[in-house]
């Protein structure tokens, strides 16, 4: 073999291996979970007491509950996925705007969530909200099948930001929204609870939605302790 063969090779070789290098790195970076076990509360304690403190006044977005319906822009036959959908306050909303041409996906890690608020749902007479189970790096529903992905106080409780917004990305039609209801997490200003509890401030949610494909279309604030921004799928 040629000095000069078996220079190309070892250039391939080397350029192989710092592809290898960087595939394993960004793969290792995407694995490490950015807010390790703060989903763990939902699972001790029973549905009953979350539903609870989930739907009641004083609770911001319980209070502002139609504004931020009204915001998200969703319309009848539409098809909504509520992720962290809890114990159903937004996707009872959602089933009444998108009527029965619509559908409502109520989406949650926590199994007893979404088993409880079906089996209440269907009390309710509700027919257009299909309970389902996600995982802390996927939204498992079909691609390109929803109008609206939707989340309130749910965004820091994303373990894997990167993979839960590219999954979102995929379930949403061409032009469909992320519409999203976020502590605002300002040093100083906010809360202590706030402070400690949420991990991005707003600057950080846009920049990590934008860096996954999504496009900032609107910015309301009509809450004290929260803000409401939507993004387009291009």
């Amino acid at each position: 073999m040629s000095a000069a063969k078996r220079f190309r090779n070892a250039g391939l070789l080397w350029s192989l291996a710092v592809c290898v290098s960087s595939f394993s790195y960004n793969a290792s970076a995407q694995e490490k979970s950015v807010a390790p076990g703060i989903n763990q509360p939902f699972l001790d304690r029973p549905f009953e007491a979350w539903a609870e403190s989930f739907h009641k006044e004083g609770r911001e977005v319980f209070d502002k509950r139609n504004e931020i319906v009204a915001a998200s822009q969703v319309k009848p036959g539409m098809t909504v996925a509520d992720i962290g959908a809890g114990t159903g306050l937004f996707s009872r909303l959602f089933a009444n705007a998108v009527g029965a041409g619509g559908k409502v996906y109520a989406v949650d890690i926590t199994r007893s969530f979404v088993d409880n608020t079906m089996a209440n749902v269907r009390k309710e007479g509700f027919a257009n909200i299909t309970g389902v189970v996600n995982t802390p790096k996927d939204v498992p529903l079909p691609a390109g099948s929803v109008d609206i992905c939707f989340l309130s106080d749910v965004y820091h409780h994303f373990e894997y930001p990167q993979a839960m917004l590219h999954a979102m990305l995929k379930a949403l039609k061409p032009g469909g929204t992320l519409a999203v209801v976020e502590f605002d997490r300002i040093e100083g200003v906010s809360s202590p609870r706030i402070l400690e509890h949420v991990r991005e401030d707003k600057a950080t949610l846009i920049r990590e939605a934008e860096g996954e494909g999504f496009k900032l279309i609107e910015e309301k604030r009509f809450m004290k302790q929260n803000y409401f921004l939507r993004f387009a799928k291009p």
